[in-house]
């Protein structure tokens, strides 16, 4: 903690030596697009996007899970994703699993979650959508305690577009998408290269950027 202390107090001086390019965020914020990923410490959406502060709007949770769009059980999730759209208006929205993703892992292998209800709530609730999601009778082998890293990271690219098809339910992407005004994206990290990939279409597959 103490690093961390030592940066946030001399953070504003070396700041300052850059011409003072944080001015300009005073002003508000126009972000380029909204960018939904895990909370995990290892995933840093600015290290590999190279944005700038105000460039990306990030929305952070376990697994990169996108609750339902529910007026009667609102969420934090839902609220963020709603104002990135509506009221700063982003061109694109990037949902961005990654490799070696425990929450993923523990859908996928059925952890014993009971020590963190909590956790084992929020997965539940993707898992009951996700269909295509091994453990969701999907894909046994995957399921099975056997299933190696390459398992895994299918089972994490199914789950990002499962996430994506749940944001397109949102009304304000819904009506963005069908007439072409936002751009709507599928991405995959490796953790452990730096290499990311993008989910194509037309092929249906993850490949490299």
């Amino acid at each position: 903690m103490r690093t961390f202390i030592d940066h946030a107090r001399t953070f504003g001086s070396r700041a300052a030596e850059n011409g003072g390019e944080l001015h300009r965020l005073a002003d508000g914020q126009s972000p380029l697009a909204l960018f939904i990923t895990c909370s995990d410490s290892r995933v840093i959406p600015s290290l590999f996007t190279g944005a700038r502060p105000g460039e990306l709007f990030e929305l952070r949770t376990a697994g990169n899970i996108v609750p339902p769009y529910r007026l009667d059980r609102p969420t934090s999730e839902a609220a963020t994703i709603e104002f990135a759209i509506e009221i700063l208006g982003v061109a694109d929205v990037v949902v961005c699993g990654h490799s070696h993703c425990g929450a993923v892992g523990a859908l996928v292998r059925g952890d014993d979650l009971s020590a963190a209800p909590a956790v084992r709530t929020w997965l539940a609730e993707a898992a009951g959508t996700s269909p295509r999601l091994p453990g969701n009778a999907a894909s046994e082998r995957a399921a099975s305690p056997s299933a190696g890293c390459g398992d895994l990271a299918a089972a994490v690219q199914r789950h990002v577009l499962d996430q994506l098809e749940r944001l397109r339910a949102y009304p304000g992407v819904a009506e963005r998408a069908a007439d072409g005004r936002i751009g709507l994206h599928a991405w995959y990290y490796e953790v452990h290269t730096g290499s990311v990939l993008a989910h194509r279409p037309d092929a249906d597959t993850f490949s490299p950027l």
